[in-house]
């Protein structure tokens, strides 16, 4: 769950962001602030190829990762996540059997405590703190303004949504949502697979596949 190092002393490293929705805008805005990559283009789908996003072509779709590999060592997956990370986390699976890599992001308008683990494929948006002793798993979206608290949690291909407040050592499992505004008490567990909904506020333990919202 290290960062993945970048050697950026001579030149840019190109990078393949797959997703050419939304959700890519929030994450190019943070990568291009990064200064680290050249965004070589975007995947989409099939009707979005040769369309524009924020002045990047969106260059092939989902058939076609294997393609751009000779170019691309990075990729970066910019697609979001509410009802299922089956999506995402199967096109991770795919780009790393290609060979693919996966850089880390944080905005700088985030706080990430040194003492914080992000794993390799997640970013952290605008207005995030992230406080020491938390672990953040693969392939996350950690949305604006999202606190996560000291020692908590975080597993694989999880979306902590915008103003979610994950308090100090709580768990969230792989593959869960977690809704805008959300409130986790303290030392809870959410089990794998579930969806907080926008605004909840959970007191104990959620089962695994749970969907709670109102």
């Amino acid at each position: 769950m290290e960062k993945t190092q970048i050697n950026t002393k001579t030149k840019k490293t190109n990078l393949l962001i797959v997703g050419a929705g939304g959700h890519s805008k929030a994450c190019i805005d943070v990568i291009h602030a990064n200064n680290q990559f050249t965004i070589q283009g975007l995947i989409g789908l099939d009707y979005q190829v040769g369309q524009m996003v924020l002045g990047y072509s969106v260059i092939g779709s989902d058939n076609d990762f294997a393609l751009f590999r000779s170019d691309c060592e990075f990729a970066f997956i910019g697609i979001g996540q509410i009802k299922t990370a089956s999506v995402r986390q199967k096109i991770f699976t795919d780009l790393r059997d290609l060979g693919y890599s996966f850089p880390t992001f944080a905005s700088s308008r985030a706080y990430v405590s040194p003492l914080a683990i992000l794993g390799d494929g997640t970013i952290v948006m605008p207005g995030c703190v992230i406080g020491p002793g938390v672990k953040v798993g693969e392939n996350c979206i950690i949305n604006s303004q999202a606190l996560i608290e000291h020692d908590a949690v975080v597993g694989d291909h999880c979306h902590i949504s915008t103003g979610a407040r994950i308090n100090g050592s709580v768990t969230v499992k792989g593959g869960s949502f977690i809704g805008s505004g959300s409130i986790l008490r303290e030392e809870i567990s959410i089990g794998e697979n579930s969806l907080i909904g926008a605004g909840q506020t959970i007191l104990k333990n959620v089962p695994a596949n749970s969907i709670v919202r109102d």
